[in-house]
């Protein structure tokens, strides 16, 4: 998980600074997409290994995934990823009013209140597609 934070942190970095995405992003904006980089490297960085370990492991009450379960819980957590990613650059549109720190702060809430809707979504009612 913590290198995949790094991970995240860089990525989020490198959109800032060297990509089509840096005139979109204020100076003060910065952190924003850092900020994305970290909750989403971090999500990836601590379930991919746990999906990649359920695929090769499993007991009698759970039993292993199959390699298309495993793939679509793997595409699931890197859409949720790219998504923290996006609302984080949602969230450093806010550093062209507000100063560095304040952008900075309110970006964590925002990144890290963004994925609740997620999670109380009844995502049963569509299958078995991430549960």
């Amino acid at each position: 998980m913590t290198l995949g934070g790094y991970e995240g942190v860089t990525l989020g970095a490198a959109l800032a600074d060297r990509s089509f995405v840096t005139p979109a992003v204020p100076d003060d904006g910065h952190d924003a997409l850092l900020v994305g980089g970290i909750g989403g490297g971090g999500l990836i960085g601590l379930v991919i290994p746990l999906i990649l370990f359920a695929a090769v492991r499993g007991t009698e009450e759970k039993p292993r995934l199959r390699p298309g379960e495993a793939l679509i819980k793997a595409l699931a957590t890197l859409a949720i990823g790219c998504y923290l990613l996006a609302v984080s650059l949602l969230s450093a549109q806010l550093g062209w009013i507000f100063p560095q720190r304040t952008t900075t702060v309110l970006s964590v809430f925002a990144v890290g209140f963004s994925w609740a809707p997620l999670a109380l979504f009844p995502w049963e009612r569509f299958g078995r597609i991430l549960g």
